[in-house]
């Protein structure tokens, strides 16, 4: 895309980058971005910089298309949803490091506060149930249950293994 672009919607949009257009329309292996779960939500899946959805196959008899989406999984959804041809723009944008603290402040400032994220360990104990004691440890098994209180529920909540994973995990493309 590029400034000063004319963008065409709907069925009668040209395969185009920029063009958004009812997946219905759209062949099979056509890179998209920006779709619909639902009809009509303005865009749900394959948003984030960089991302693209693929369209993997249409089923004319449900009225349903299968994507394959950023994360690896397929996704069935709706014919009738509209997608944006082409891809996000700002695709590498992690691949940079940021290299000091000050660029990470501002890179979470304007998002949430979520940072810098300090170890329970490091705490005092009226802070934290990890904390205190005279070396760095947690002194206690590190899973909780989920029906703990809120002041204690910290580390692994109710885990069903903990551990290193070991043995060949099973991917969603194995799966189908």
């Amino acid at each position: 895309m590029y400034t000063g672009q004319f963008i065409y919607c709907g069925k009668k949009a040209t395969l185009t980058v920029g063009n958004v257009m009812p997946l219905s329309c759209v062949p099979e292996g056509t890179i998209v971005c920006n779709v619909e779960a639902k009809v009509g939500d303005r865009g749900a899946f394959a948003r984030g910089s960089g991302a693209f959805a693929v369209v993997v196959i249409h089923d004319e008899e449900k009225g349903t298309t299968r994507l394959r989406l950023p994360s690896g999984g397929k996704k069935t959804v709706p014919s009738n949803v509209r997608a944006q041809i082409g891809v996000v723009a700002g695709g590498g944008r992690t691949d940079k490091p940021l290299l000091k603290a000050g660029r990470a402040y501002h890179k979470y400032a304007v998002k949430r506060n979520c940072w810098p994220k300090i170890r329970g360990v490091a705490k005092n104990p009226v802070e934290h149930p990890h904390g205190g004691g005279n070396h760095q440890h947690i002194g206690m098994p590190s899973t909780v249950g989920r029906e703990r209180p809120a002041g204690r529920k910290v580390g692994l909540i109710g885990a069903r293994r903990t551990g290193r994973l070991r043995g060949v995990k099973k991917t969603a493309q194995d799966k189908d």
